[in-house]
């Protein structure tokens, strides 16, 4: 595969909701920074960012910054986006990560609750979108990624119900309609949609035993791991991947086949 980035530290990935350690977002922005890119985490809990861009910028040597921010609101979004925009070259990329799980069947769902996780899963990244491509647009380059989910295309069957299924599907609709508006900007907007996944999502650490049980109709035999997802977009945020764009890349062992 050829360089992300042309020369090292050029270029600036930004990751949503990345701060958890063990998530997806964070070993995402590790391959990233290995790769040569400039990092930086823009999470709710901004102590958290903070000590993950602290923990990559020791271990791999280039700039990671971590940013505070409620990616459901505009203004916050907004003054995050310029404190990275200050601190960092320009942004090249970025993986819409920010998410929140919702297991409660759509009978006891409440409007409160329901548009908490639109809020979060989507609106967030429309806003945090929007605001990035402002400079992508003026330098006529970007790669976007958003994460949507296998609940999605299956509608639920794993942890979350119809609130998540629905705004992941969002991802999707919203995914298709970018990248048509962005292909003229030398812009490509995909999604990954990822099956299970040991991460902290779905009700927290994953037992052994809850793993055997999801695992028994995936074709690889086993649930994902953060690496699996995160090889794949560092893949779409690479220069070989230029002529990809308005594709879900769905990654989930074989439990769904599209």
């Amino acid at each position: 595969m050829s360089d992300n980035v042309g020369a090292l530290f050029t270029r600036t990935a930004v990751l949503t909701g990345a701060a958890s350690a063990r998530g997806i977002g964070r070993a995402t922005a590790t391959r990233l920074a290995v790769a040569g890119w400039a990092i930086a985490i823009l999470d709710i809990d901004e102590d958290a960012a903070q000590a993950a861009a602290a923990e990559i910028s020791s271990s791999h040597g280039g700039p990671a910054i971590g940013v505070g921010a409620d990616v459901s609101d505009e203004a916050s979004v907004d003054a995050a986006i310029a404190k990275i925009e200050a601190a960092l070259p320009p942004m090249a990329g970025l993986v819409n990560l920010a998410g929140i799980s919702s297991p409660t069947e759509f009978m006891a769902e409440t409007v409160e609750a329901w548009d908490r996780v639109f809020a979060i899963n989507m609106r967030g990244t429309f806003i945090v979108t929007q605001r990035v491509l402002r400079g992508m647009i003026d330098r006529r380059y970007g790669r976007i990624v958003s994460i949507s989910s296998i609940s999605a295309q299956r509608g639920g069957g794993t942890y979350s119900k119809v609130a998540y299924s629905a705004s992941k599907a969002a991802i999707i609709g919203f995914t298709r309609a970018v990248a048509r508006e962005m292909g003229e900007h030398n812009i490509t907007v995909n999604a990954v949609a990822p099956g299970p996944i040991d991460t902290d999502i779905m009700g927290g650490t994953l037992t052994d035993e809850r793993k055997a049980e999801m695992s028994s109709d995936i074709l690889m035999g086993r649930v994902g791991t953060r690496d699996d997802v995160a090889a794949l977009i560092e893949f779409l945020l690479s220069e070989d991947a230029g002529f990809i764009t308005a594709a879900t890349y769905d990654i989930n062992g074989g439990l769904q086949i599209s």
